[in-house]
C-alpha cells in the first residue's frame, strides 16, 4: 500500500489521524485452513441452496432494492423474538451501522467509550468520525488478564467522562467471553448517553440483551449474521425504541443492503433452523477443542461463549508462523493490545479443520521448544 508523501496534496489535505491510521488488514488465506475470521465453516444443504439459486436468478437487479427491508425485517422479527413496539434499522454489516451511530452522537466534545481489548472499529470508527474514544481496559485478576468486566473502572469512566456512546461486545471479542449481566445492567443504569450491545457472536452464545431493549430507554442491542453462516452477505441490524431509530434512519445511505442479499438472507431466515443447528454443532465442537488445548502443557486457554478460543503461548509470533507454514492460517493478537501480549485466535471450524489445527499446533510447539 502507498503512503502519502509529506508534499503530496494527500497528505496536506487529509485529517493527520487518518494519515496515522493502518488500514483494517485482511491476510491472504489461499493453501491455508482458514481459522482466522470467526466464520462457519459449513456449505449450506444443496437443496437450500438451489432455492436460493432459483431465487437470486429470477432477482429484478436493473431496479433499486426495497429501501426499507420490509419483507426481511419481518423474517428478522420472527426469529429473534423482537418485542413488538421495538423497531429495526438494516445495514451492510454491523460495521456500517457502528459508524452510523458514530456519526449520529458526535456533537462537538462528545466521547465514544468501550472496554480493551475488544472490537478494534469501535476504536477505528471514533478516529473516521472525528469522535473522542475512551478505552476501559478489562480487569486484571491477580496481576494475570481474565478479561471481565471491572465495573468500578469503567462506571468512574462514566462518570468522569459522560460518554454519549458507550459499546459493549456480548460476548466480547477477541476474549470470547461473556461479561455477567448484572454488571452490564449497572453499565446501562448508570449512563446518561446511549448503550450498545453489540450480539454478534449472539449464535453461540447463553445470553442476549434483545429481551430488556423496553425496560431501558438508552439501550439498542446489534446484531450481524455473518458469524451465522452469512459472513458473504454483509448484513447487520440495529434493533430498539423508534425514538432511537428513526432518527438513525436520516444517516442511513439510501439502497445500503442490495437486492441480492436480502432476497439471500430472507431465505437463509426462512430456514433459520438449519443456521442454528450449523452453530449447536461449532458450540459441540468448541467443547472439544477447549479441552484439546487445555491439554498442552505450554497453552493457556480462555473460557468462551463465542464461535473461537483465545489462549496464550510462549511466543504467539513463533507458534502463528509455524501454524501458516504448516497451512493453518490464525490470527495472531500479540502486539494489539498489552493485555492480548502472546495472545492467538482460533476460529472453530469443521470436525477435520480442527484436527489439522491441533496436529499443527503439537508440531509447531514441539519444534520451537
Amino acid at each position: 500500500m502507498h503512503s502519502a508523501s509529506a508534499s503530496s496534496p494527500a497528505s496536506r489535505l487529509i485529517r493527520r489521524e487518518i494519515l496515522d491510521l493502518h488500514a483494517y488488514h485482511v491476510p491472504d488465506s489461499a493453501g491455508c485452513i482458514k481459522l482466522d475470521a470467526m466464520e462457519n465453516p459449513y456449505l449450506l444443504p444443496p437443496e437450500l441452496r438451489s432455492d436460493i439459486a432459483a431465487a437470486l436468478a429470477s432477482a429484478a437487479i436493473n431496479r433499486y432494492p426495497d429501501p426499507c427491508a420490509s419483507s426481511l425485517k419481518e423474517k428478522i422479527r420472527g426469529v429473534t423474538g423482537l418485542p413488538q413496539e421495538m423497531e429495526l434499522l438494516i445495514g451492510n454489516g454491523s460495521d456500517e451501522l457502528i459508524q452510523l451511530l458514530a456519526l449520529a452522537l458526535n456533537k462537538p466534545g462528545a466521547t465514544l467509550l468501550s472496554v480493551e481489548p475488544s472490537f478494534v472499529m469501535y476504536r477505528m470508527i471514533a478516529t473516521f468520525t472525528g469522535m473522542r474514544y475512551v478505552g476501559v481496559p478489562l480487569s486484571a485478576n491477580s496481576g494475570k488478564a481474565d478479561f471481565s468486566l471491572d465495573l468500578p473502572a469503567i462506571l468512574a469512566a462514566i462518570k468522569r467522562e459522560q460518554p454519549a456512546l458507550i459499546f459493549l461486545a456480548y460476548p466480547n471479542n477477541p476474549t470470547g467471553n461473556l461479561f455477567k449481566a448484572d454488571a452490564v445492567k449497572q453499565i446501562i443504569e448508570a449512563s446518561q448517553g446511549l448503550v450498545v450491545l453489540d450480539e454478534a457472536y449472539y449464535a453461540f452464545a447463553s445470553d442476549s440483551f434483545i429481551p430488556c431493549l423496553a425496560q431501558y430507554p438508552n439501550l439498542l442491542v446489534m446484531r450481524t449474521f455473518s458469524k451465522l453462516g452469512m459472513a458473504g452477505l454483509r448484513l447487520g441490524f440495529l434493533a430498539g425504541s423508534a425514538e432511537w431509530l428513526e432518527q438513525l434512519e436520516k444517516l442511513r445511505l439510501p439502497y445500503n443492503v442490495g437486492v441480492l442479499p436480502q432476497l439471500a438472507a430472507g431465505k437463509l431466515l426462512a430456514h433459520h433452523e438449519v443456521l442454528l443447528q450449523q452453530a449447536e454443532q461449532i458450540k459441540r465442537d468448541r467443547v472439544t477443542l477447549y479441552r484439546q488445548l487445555g491439554e498442552i502443557a505450554a497453552v493457556k486457554v480462555y473460557p468462551s461463549e463465542a464461535n473461537f478460543l483465545l489462549f496464550r503461548v510462549a511466543n504467539a509470533s513463533a507458534i502463528f508462523n509455524g501454524l501458516k507454514q504448516r497451512g493453518v492460517l490464525i490470527k495472531n493478537l500479540d502486539g494489539g493490545h498489552p493485555m492480548l501480549k502472546d495472545c492467538l485466535r482460533v476460529t472453530v471450524g469443521a470436525p477435520e479443520e480442527n484436527e489439522k489445527f491441533m496436529a499443527a499446533l503439537r508440531e509447531t510447539i514441539t519444534q520451537s521448544a
